[in-house]
């Protein structure tokens, strides 16, 4: 097993602790768009997963134009200055399995995994499931505390505890 250094475990447990992320998009007239999406962890390929409906915009988005980026953070303490809440944004490239597929089914039990109340919604025909591999991230792990991290490395916090 490869070593996992302190800060990459930080990442792995802020991944643990939060379920939801804001996911970036861009449409195709270079309009930004940022959406709150409940996330997953495929931990075989170690991508993360979202499931969306074909009628939210950043469906549209990412399909036309598959880089995305996903930002996870510790959630407010009240009382706690919020320029040091740890954070990390992903970048990555979305793509959507073929219904039924083998990546589909091992998205879909990911998400059903940590979202078992979602099972009914991913029988509607207009949701669909998207991989995210993730290219690099950027990591604030407090104030004064950030780094960059390769695809390697986040492979590493992605990988099952």
């Amino acid at each position: 097993m490869a070593h996992v250094s302190r800060l990459t475990g930080q990442v792995r447990s802020l991944l643990q602790a939060q379920r939801v992320a804001a996911l970036g998009t861009m449409a195709a007239d270079g309009a930004a768009l940022v959406s709150m999406v409940p996330f997953a962890i495929e931990p075989q390929r170690r991508c993360f997963v979202i499931h969306v409906s074909e009628l939210a915009a950043h469906t549209g988005n990412l399909q036309a134009t598959p880089r995305v980026s996903l930002m996870v953070m510790q959630s407010e303490v009240p009382g706690e200055p919020v320029h040091a809440l740890p954070r990390v944004t992903f970048d990555g490239i979305a793509s959507v399995p073929q219904r039924e597929s083998a990546p589909w089914v091992a998205c879909r039990a990911a998400y059903l995994d940590r979202f078992p109340e979602a099972e009914i919604m991913t029988q509607l025909s207009d949701f669909k499931f998207v991989a995210i591999e993730v290219t690099g991230a950027r990591q604030v792990a407090g104030f004064g505390s950030a780094r960059s991290i390769d695809a390697q490395e986040v492979q590493l916090a992605l990988a099952p505890a």
